[in-house]
Order: C-alpha cells, then structure tokens, then sequence
C-alpha cells in the first residue's frame, strides 16, 4: 500500500504562476494610483476605487451571507483592522504623489520586518536573537533605501515609512482574525476605504472624465484580483515556497516607475531594498525552520 510519502506531491508552478500575478496586479494597481493621485485627491481615489470593487464583490457577498458578512465574530478587531488598512493605503497614496513608485515599494517591504519586531509586545511571540538580528538589518536597510539628508528625508518619506508601519499593524491583527473568511476581510477593510473617500473626497472633487473614471474603478477591481491570486496561491503550494516571490514587487516597481515615469533610483535604493528582502527572506525562513520543530 503506498502511503502519503510515496504519493507524487502536486506541482508549485500554478501557485508560483498565481503569487507571481498576484503581485505584478498590485504593482498595476500601485502605479494607476500614482498617475491619478497627481489630478485626484487621495479621498476621492479611496472613495471610487471602493465603490467598484464592492460592485464586484456584491455577488460575492451574497453567496457568504450578507449577515455572516456583516456581523463577523471579534468585530473590535475587525474595527481595528478597517482602521490600519485605511491610513495604510491613505498613506501610500499620498506619498506616491510625491515619490517613485520604487521608493515607495521599498519603505513598505519593511512591512515584514516591522511585524517581527511587533510580534513580541503585541501578540507575546517569543523571537531570538538571529530574528532580532534580521530586524536590525533590515532596518539599517530602510535607512540606507531612504538617504537621510536634508534633502531626501523629507515628510513624504516619512508618511511612507508611517504607511509600512500601519501595513504591518494590520498584518498583526489580521493575525489575530485568520480564522475568518476572505470575502468578510475584504469586504470590511473595502467599505472602511469608501467611508474615508466619502468623508474627505468633497474637499478636493475633480470631476473625472470617462478615460479617468475607468482608471479610477479599475483600481478596486485590479487589487482584489491580486487578493485573490495570492490568496489562491497559498492554497496551491507551500507558503515556504511561494512567500518569497512577493519580493518580485521592488523589480516591477523598479520598471514600471522608468518606463512610465522615467525614474531613475539611485544607488541607494538598490542597496537598501536588497538589504530589506534578505532580511525578510530570512526572518521568513526562520519562522519556517521554528514552526516544523516538534512542539512548535
């Protein structure tokens, strides 16, 4: 009789395939934000880009239950959660305005290292020292991303280094809420957005024209297909083996901003960003290596 071990395991490749698309439509994503935000405030983005993808969610919706959907258990972290995901995404359009879509890419790649460092005080993880050690690391990676003169080190770094910050926020509570479904996670931090856009849009509303109305909308519906195609990945193959293509994101960031924008990054910049994704893809391996020991 052959047992589990001897049985052929399934390719990676589709979920390979799936977190590679995943991460190229958040790139999309982040670079139509960047080309709107220079017309369009940050309110008025969140407040259009929510609406349609809640179009797109609505059958969705339907099909979870509109009750299970809106009344979720541990509604306090859920709060909590539209919260962080709100100022995240607020920050990152705002400092997209006025940075390369690269930098910006960059500062929030810390958002893993961040969350090591958060899981000790806030959810009582023990971490050691070699995790400690990549936290340092990369950290010093973020400094040398962000060239502190007086010159670079300017607020809207700042509030992208604030957006990372709040990014790894929301990971640690969403932490605490993995046992819920997708649709009411998206569907939460969806309608958190379209409150933001709703209350803050009217101060600086730009009528759209058809061509922009389009962008704006394709915004929602581009991010969740990307949710959906990392959250499909993971499902397919081993987080151990797919987790680490997210770092693709800086590569993407990197073109996209020279052939759309004609950015340049300086030296910098590709020093600190590979800094950062080796310090991730080591606290990320690291936590692989602890979680198979037995007991764990």
């Amino acid at each position: 009789m052959s047992t589990a071990e001897d049985r052929p395991q399934a390719s990676p490749l589709p979920g390979i395939g799936l977190m590679l698309l995943g991460i190229l439509l958040f790139v999309l994503n982040d670079l139509i934000g960047k080309w709107l935000v220079t017309t369009y405030g940050v309110g008025q983005v969140l407040l259009i880009r929510s609406i349609a993808a809640l179009i797109v969610l609505a059958p969705l919706i339907q099909r979870a239950g509109w009750r299970h959907v809106a009344m979720p258990a541990q509604p306090g972290y859920h709060l909590l959660r539209v919260l962080f995901a709100t100022l995240e995404v607020s920050c990152f359009y705002w400092a997209v305005a006025y940075l390369p879509l690269a930098d910006v890419v960059t500062f929030y790649l810390a958002g893993p290292i961040w969350v090591t460092a958060l899981a000790g005080p806030l959810l009582g993880e023990i971490i050691g020292w070699r995790r400690w050690t990549a936290v340092l690391v990369g950290f010093v990676g973020v400094v040398v991303a962000m060239r502190p003169t007086s010159a670079a080190l300017g607020l809207p770094a700042l509030v992208a280094l604030g957006g990372s910050f709040f990014f790894a926020l929301l990971m640690i509570i969403t932490r605490k809420v993995r046992g819920c479904d997708d649709i009411t996670l998206v569907t939460w931090t969806t309608v958190g957005a379209m409150g933001m856009g709703a209350v803050t849009a009217p101060w600086s509303w730009v009528t759209p024209g058809p061509g922009d109305l389009v962008l704006l909308a394709l915004l929602g519906v581009v991010a969740l297909g990307g949710h959906m195609c990392v959250n499909r990945s993971l499902k397919l193959a081993p987080a151990a083996v797919v987790v680490p293509y997210q770092y693709t994101q800086i590569v993407w960031a990197v073109l996209f901003g020279w052939l759309v924008f004609g950015d340049v990054p300086e030296t910098g910049l590709y020093v600190g960003s590979a800094i950062i994704v080796g310090a991730g893809l080591y606290i990320f391996m690291r936590e692989q290596t602890l979680a198979r020991r037995p007991g764990a």
